[in-house]
């Protein structure tokens, strides 16, 4: 089959993965990265077919504009295409907001809903001349890889994590000759999961005894829901803001793709979801707040910030990455934050957690042993060379594709 990456290859974001086999095209993801303005993958050519791997916007954010020109079927698992739809509609309020040119309208995205062709984790169906079966990615509840079983067997990871969450299960390895794989955190190890979450919640503790509130911007798609379920487990009282609410419900009415639903419920029952300006003003005066945008680029959480930019026993705690050009980026690298137009310094703390959703290095690394692939094809990455060393060591054919650059596998 021939492969290109139309964006994704050399960089973290923007994903499309177009491949061509026996006569049919499709596209693995198809992408936008929110920077300033937002970064878009080459143009794709008429295809047949989209396979999602999951809901975060630098994956599926630019499916519409393909549902718009050509007669494509989009395979996903029925929550991710539940929240593909309301992150695109978000991305088209967001565009117009900020005034940047929008590569499709809401009808496109009405289009799109039509398009989705839902896929249970296991399910095989064929297509591209490929028996192609879907498994967890444990990224985020929903996220899929895909096997593609022919004369060799490849298999199409997306972001994934091969360690438990306390919101989902952790992938597992699956056998294949080829294997497409991120490689996000290249070079770079996440600290222990319940050592980060204990130094997370002494702070948030400090804060706490100091007269403080702890705002925690967070991604609306699996963060809170995890920084949920972190806080459910402690005494302090949390708010929860923005658009998080309603993914939460989303996650609840999918309970197939939690790793507890029940306590997912119990987290959501135990704190207090923000409704309303009263409520709003209540939860200022809080102790936790769990609200979006995880990058300060907009939400609940600028109001926030606009009420406690002065007070110096509050804190910002981010727990996701900052994307260069976000506010938070700003934030984290000049203590000033763009608020309704104006730079301005913020008295809070700031201090960064590691909570992500992607595999550490090591972790990418035992996950190539056990599928024991003959090649490696890494994306998704900014610092490919730092993983294709120590597995060019062990054996292992390494590619390192271009973006427009066509490969065979």
């Amino acid at each position: 089959m021939k492969v290109q990456f139309l964006g994704g290859g050399q960089e973290v974001g923007r994903l499309g993965i177009l491949v061509e086999n026996d006569g049919a095209k499709a596209l693995f993801d198809y992408g936008i990265t929110a920077t300033d303005p937002p970064s878009l993958p080459m143009e794709a050519p008429a295809l047949d077919a989209v396979f999602l791997t999951h809901s975060h916007l630098d994956h599926c954010g630019m499916i519409p504009w393909l549902s718009a020109r050509y007669d494509i079927r989009v395979f996903s698992t029925e929550l991710t295409k539940e929240i593909s739809i309301l992150l695109m509609f978000d991305s088209i309020k967001v565009g117009e907001a900020e005034g940047y040119p929008q590569p499709y309208d809401k009808g496109a995205v009405r289009k799109t809903m039509s398009d989705f062709v839902p896929l249970a984790f296991g399910e095989s169906i064929d297509a591209l001349g490929f028996e192609i079966t879907t498994h967890s990615a444990g990224h985020i509840p929903g996220a899929t890889m895909y096997e593609l079983k022919g004369r060799r067997t490849t298999l199409v990871t997306g972001d994934f994590h091969s360690l438990n969450q306390r919101v989902v299960w952790g992938a597992h390895p699956v056998k294949c000759d080829d294997l497409i794989i991120e490689s996000t955190y290249a070079g770079r190890e996440h600290p222990d999961r319940l050592k980060e979450e204990y130094r997370f919640l002494r702070k948030v503790e400090e804060v706490v005894e100091r007269g403080g509130t702890a705002i925690v911007p967070s991604f609306a798609v699996g963060r809170t829901q995890e920084l949920m379920l972190l806080m459910r487990d402690s005494e302090f009282d949390y708010w929860v803001d923005g658009m998080g609410k309603t993914v939460t419900k989303l996650y609840l009415e999918h309970p197939e793709f939690l790793r507890s639903a029940k306590k997912l419920a119990n987290a959501r029952r135990k704190g207090h979801e923000v409704r309303s300006p009263r409520l709003r003003a209540a939860a200022s005066d809080g102790e936790v707040i769990i609200t979006t945008s995880g990058m300060l680029d907009g939400g609940p959480v600028l109001g926030y910030l606009e009420k406690l930019k002065n007070d110096e026993n509050s804190a910002i705690l981010l727990t996701g990455y900052q994307v260069e050009g976000s506010n938070g980026r700003r934030l984290m690298d000049s203590g000033m934050l763009d608020i309704q137009g104006q730079l301005e310094k913020i008295a809070p703390e700031v201090e960064i957690f590691d909570f992500s959703a992607h595999a550490g290095h090591s972790e990418v690394i035992e996950f190539v042993k056990s599928c024991s692939p003959e090649r490696v094809v890494l994306m998704h990455g900014d610092n490919r060379e730092l993983l294709a060393e120590p597995l060019r060591k062990l054996g292992f054919e390494v590619l390192l594709p271009m973006n427009g650059e066509t490969f065979e596998l």
